[in-house]
């Protein structure tokens, strides 16, 4: 099971009228919320997460597991490599080299993913970029990844 996670509106709520805390790994914190609501979905399926962020560039894949480290979320992490295409296309792309893989979720703010075919458009899970992953949509995500084996890909 995998997680295509964003960060930037799922992990991290924007907030205009605030800068968001950074810590002192030079990345924002992230929500208490986003952070329970993915651990809620990472205990329950044990699903792995694979970066889907803008910021997926920025950091080696080693400093990413610290920075979910630093911030209590325990999984397998890995990430898209980085090009300079739309989000929708990126996980497009990722989905076509690799057909086999049909046990996933999409969460993220991107609205262009509204766009995505109907049969992965229903395993994308699109939060408010104000108020980031909560537990509602935890729990679709959950719903997500326990029937995608009866969902072709």
């Amino acid at each position: 099971m995998i997680i295509l996670l964003d960060i930037d509106g799922v992990m991290v709520p924007a907030s205009g009228w605030k800068t968001p805390e950074f810590l002192n790994d030079g990345f924002p914190d992230f929500s208490p919320r986003a952070i329970n609501s993915l651990n809620k979905i990472i205990s329950q399926t044990h699903a792995s997460i694979l970066l889907t962020t803008s910021h997926k560039a920025k950091y080696p894949i080693a400093s990413w597991r610290e920075i979910f480290a630093k911030r209590g979320i325990n999984a397998k992490i890995s990430k898209l490599r980085s090009t300079k295409i739309a989000r929708k296309d990126e996980v497009l792309k990722w989905i076509k080299n690799h057909h086999e893989v049909n046990n996933f979720v999409i969460i993220d703010d991107d609205k262009s993913l509204n766009d995505l075919p109907p049969k992965l458009k229903r395993r994308l899970i699109l939060t408010s970029s104000l108020v980031g992953l909560n537990d509602d949509l935890a729990d679709q995500a959950i719903e997500v990844l326990r029937q995608s084996t009866l969902i072709p890909a």
